[in-house]
C-alpha cells in the first residue's frame, strides 16, 4: 500500500492541515444521542473506538486505512446539514449523503486510489445503515445495494465505534441493533463477500425493478447496444469512443450545442438540445442501430432517466465511467478545444456520482493510473 491520507493521525496535526476537520468544532449534536458533544469531540472518540478494537488491529494495513478515513469523515457534513428545530431538538437529516460527495472530492484532489477512494465514500455514506436498516421501506434491497459497494464487516466495524464512539442511554440497544445487521447479512449472502447475482441481467433487473427477486434470473431479449458514456468535462470521453467506437454513431449533447451555437449555460437552449438529442436516440433505438450515448452523466438521477429510455427499446446499455488523476483532468480541461472554465467544472466536481455496478447491465471503470 503506498498510499495514505495523513500518516500522522494526531488530532492537532489533523486540525492544521484540514479546515474541514477544523469546522467539527463547535458543530452541535443532540444530548440525547451524543451527550459527549460537538462533532470533533465525537470523531476523536470514534476514531480511538476504532483503533482500540481488536477486531481493527486484526484488518490489513490497507482495510486499516480505509476504515480510519471514513471515520474520520463520517460526519464531515454535519457542518452544512445541522440545524435546531424549533422544538430545540437538533437534527442533520442527510450528512451521510452529502459526506459522500465531499469525501469523493476531497480524496480525488488528494490523489487517493479510485477504488479505495470510492470504498471510503461509500462507507461514509451508509454508515448508519446498520443501525436504521428495518425502517428502510425495502431492508433487503438496501442492504444487497450496500453490499455491492461496501465491505459489509467493515461497514459494521465503522457503525460499532460510531455506537461507542458517543455517550447516551441507549448505547446496548445500537449495539444490539449492529449485532443483528451482522447476522442479517449472513443470511442474505452478503456477510463474507458481495452479493452474487447469477447473471449481469439478473443484478440490473432487481435493483432496476422495484417488484425484483434477487434470484429471478430474466430471459435475455435485448435487440440491440447503447454505450453510455459518463464523466466530468475533459476527462476524455471523445478519446475513448474514437479508440474503441469511432465507427458507432454516436448522440452528443455538446456535439448539439455546437452545431446550432448554443451557450452551455442557456437553460431554454439546452432543453432544446436535450429533447433532439433524445429524439436522435429514438432513432436509432427504433431501427435497432447500436450508438453511443456521449455526455457528462455525472449523476445517478440523470444516467437513470436515460437508461430507462433505453431499456424501454430493449437495448442492452453499457456504461463507461472515465476518470483520470485530478492534475490530468485540469491539463486536459485547459488543452482541449473547447475548454470548459475551470470555475464550471469546480462546480460540477462536489456533484459527481460515479456509477454503481448496478446502473446498467454492464458497467466499465476506465480510470487512468497516476
Amino acid at each position: 500500500m503506498n498510499w495514505s491520507l495523513s500518516i500522522n493521525k494526531d488530532w492537532e496535526h489533523l486540525e492544521e492541515r484540514f479546515d474541514w476537520v477544523v469546522d467539527m468544532r463547535n458543530v452541535p449534536q443532540d444530548s440525547i444521542h451524543h451527550a459527549e458533544g460537538d462533532v470533533a469531540i465525537h470523531t476523536q472518540m470514534v476514531l480511538k473506538a476504532l483503533t482500540d478494537a481488536t477486531s481493527f488491529q486484526r484488518l490489513n494495513r490497507e482495510e486499516q486505512e480505509i476504515l480510519w478515513t471514513a471515520a474520520l469523515l463520517h460526519d464531515v457534513e454535519k457542518r452544512s446539514t445541522t440545524v435546531v428545530e424549533d422544538n430545540g431538538r437538533i437534527t442533520s437529516h442527510g450528512h451521510a449523503r452529502k459526506g459522500e460527495f465531499t469525501t469523493r472530492r476531497l480524496l480525488y484532489e488528494f490523489g487517493i486510489p479510485f477504488q479505495q477512494r470510492e470504498h471510503i465514500a461509500a462507507l461514509v455514506r451508509y454508515h448508519g445503515l446498520p443501525l436504521w436498516l428495518m425502517e428502510k421501506s425495502n431492508p433487503v434491497k438496501a442492504l444487497l445495494e450496500a453490499s455491492l459497494r461496501v465491505d459489509m464487516k467493515l461497514l459494521s466495524a465503522l457503525a460499532r465505534a460510531d455506537v461507542l464512539g458517543r455517550i447516551c442511554q441507549d448505547q446496548q440497544e445500537l449495539l444490539d441493533r449492529i449485532n443483528f445487521f451482522d447476522a442479517y447479512c449472513e443470511e442474505q449472502a452478503c456477510w463474507h463477500s458481495r452479493k452474487s447475482f447469477a447473471t449481469p441481467l439478473a443484478q440490473f433487473t432487481y435493483f432496476h425493478k422495484d417488484d425484483a427477486h434477487p434470484d429471478y434470473i430474466p430471459f435475455a431479449d435485448l435487440k440491440t447496444n447503447v454505450v453510455m458514456l459518463s464523466g466530468l468535462p475533459g476527462m476524455g470521453k471523445d478519446r475513448y469512443i474514437k479508440k474503441h467506437y469511432n465507427d458507432w454513431p454516436m448522440v452528443s449533447l455538446d456535439a448539439i450545442r455546437r452545431e446550432y451555437k448554443l451557450k452551455p449555460d442557456d437553460t431554454s437552449a439546452t432543453g432544446w438540445a436535450v429533447q433532439l438529442a433524445k429524439e436522435q436516440a429514438k432513432e436509432f433505438l427504433r431501427k435497432r442501430q447500436p450508438f453511443v450515448w456521449n455526455a457528462t452523466n455525472i449523476t445517478r438521477q440523470m444516467r437513470s432517466q436515460w437508461i430507462d429510455l433505453f431499456v424501454t427499446y430493449k437495448a442492452h446499455v453499457k456504461l463507461v465511467y472515465i476518470e483520470v488523476p485530478f492534475k490530468t483532468w485540469l491539463a486536459q480541461n485547459s488543452n482541449r478545444e473547447h475548454a470548459v472554465p475551470q470555475a464550471a467544472i469546480f462546480r460540477m466536481l462536489p456533484k459527481l456520482e460515479v456509477p454503481c455496478i448496478f446502473e446498467a447491465h454492464d458497467v466499465e471503470y476506465c480510470i487512468a493510473a497516476p
